[in-house]
């Protein structure tokens, strides 16, 4: 009883057919409410028709359905609603009390009726505007940050051409005076010029991971993969990672540690190059790389390094993605080839959905049991002919060893299993002792 009490200030039913609403439709301008079938045989087929509370023109294909009071009705229990109807009938105790009900009685409660819902929509809604308002204030000043900081960025980039412009001119003065041929040091104005290039790359890649980091689940979503692509990883993005590829050393390998840094033209395009080409994460745009020949189809990148003898060690952080398989492979994989899917490559991989570690060969899989590795150490011995994966913590946990079949050079290889969530490795930045 005291539900239907809380309910009786409410506008519920509508005053065409005098039920519940049915698939309630709000008219454009006066913003009554009607059940959709009833305002639709109120109009009869007519381009326009007048609101039969108010007489407003509307015209029927202007209907917009009133979301908020059917999501009301839908939290009415049909046993309230029962009850309600129940009041509504006149018993033979209150028959004569219905009956001596007025016409202006019945308009004003359903005035006051209408009123109360009105004020509680205006009131939603007004509570969604601050919201909306709020949101757009903070992007325009986050955009206006930006804007400022790369305009800062463009300035500089013009004083540095301007100086080198200077200097190339200075350059030609002097030559004529000592009576030398007009010649430039072409290899000095190249590497001057190389260094404004690689800051405004780096320009460009900062703003893109800020983008990516911090507004992602705002961005526009991207393609799904390609059929070589594997399926979703995960339903949780994982953690941004840091700024610049952590300084590590390993105690038992760092004699041999190796700097290894990924290959701009061995990268798919989705996938962005970023903190001295030492990290790789997926992007929701193509990245402005030269064309290449050798340039991955899939979401797999190589290591510009190559070995053919000795021990060579690298260490990748793998915690900031939910699908990922790190490994070797011989410098002529197929672009569509996919990591220790072929016969020239080995790698350990980690997979979201099944939560297990495998080590992959010839397309064979072998189930490691193990824990997912936060880093991932690699240890090369062409000598023995065998590559060995680490889990690096505390100390290294040896994960699988390969016997390794071929003389030619070895490259570090990567995948990221989906480019439909924004996963990275990072090469760490070991030191030789």
């Amino acid at each position: 009883m005291a539900a239907v009490l809380e309910l009786e200030g409410l506008e519920l039913q509508c005053s065409c057919c005098l039920e519940f609403f049915q698939e309630p439709v709000r008219l454009p301008g006066c913003d009554h409410s009607f059940c959709r079938d009833c305002i639709l045989l109120h109009c009869a087929g007519r381009p326009r028709a007048r609101c039969p509370l108010c007489r407003s023109l509307f015209e029927p294909q202007q209907l917009r359905p009133n979301r908020e009071l059917a999501a009301l009705l839908s939290f009415i229990p049909r046993e309230l609603k029962e009850e309600l109807d129940a009041q509504e009938e006149p018993g033979a105790h209150g028959a004569a009390a219905c009956n001596g009900l007025s016409s202006a009685g019945r308009g004003r409660g359903e005035k006051e009726y209408t009123s109360q819902i009105k004020s509680q929509i205006i009131k939603d809604f007004c509570c969604m505007k601050e919201y909306v308002e709020r949101q757009e204030r903070n992007t325009l000043m986050f955009i206006e940050q930006q804007q400022k900081a790369a305009q800062q960025k463009i300035e500089e980039t013009i004083h540095q051409l301007t100086d080198i412009k200077d200097q190339t001119r200075d350059l030609c003065e002097g030559q004529k005076h000592e009576g030398s041929p007009l010649t430039i040091n072409k290899i000095t104005l190249d590497e001057k010029l190389n260094v404004v290039k690689r800051a405004v790359e780096d320009l460009k890649r900062k703003l893109e991971i800020l983008l990516l980091e911090n507004y992602a689940q705002h961005l526009p979503p991207v393609h799904p993969p390609d059929s070589d692509q594997e399926p979703s990883v995960s339903s949780s993005p994982p953690e941004p990672a840091a700024e610049s590829p952590e300084p590590a050393i390993s105690s038992q390998f760092s004699q041999w540690a190796e700097d290894v840094t990924f290959d701009p033209t061995r990268v798919h395009e989705r996938l962005a190059l970023t903190a001295q080409n030492r990290r790789v994460m997926v992007s929701s745009h193509l990245a402005s790389y030269q064309p290449s020949p050798k340039r991955f189809c899939i979401s797999q990148v190589m290591c510009s390094q190559g070995f053919s003898t000795g021990c060579h060690y690298w260490e990748v952080i793998t915690k900031d993605s939910d699908g990922w398989a790190v490994g070797v492979a011989h410098e002529m994989i197929g672009k569509r080839d996919k990591l220790g899917r072929t016969e020239h490559s080995w790698c350990v991989e980690w997979l979201g959905p099944k939560k297990q570690l495998s080590a992959w060969h010839k397309n064979q899989e072998t189930l490691l049991h193990k824990d997912k590795p936060l880093k991932v150490g690699v240890f090369l011995e062409l000598q023995k002919k065998t590559v060995s994966f680490y889990s690096i913590a505390d100390k290294e946990m040896l994960l699988h060893t390969f016997e390794i079949s071929t003389s030619d050079p070895l490259y570090p290889a990567f995948w990221l299993y989906t480019l439909e969530r924004n996963g990275s490795l990072t090469i760490s930045q070991l030191h030789r002792r």
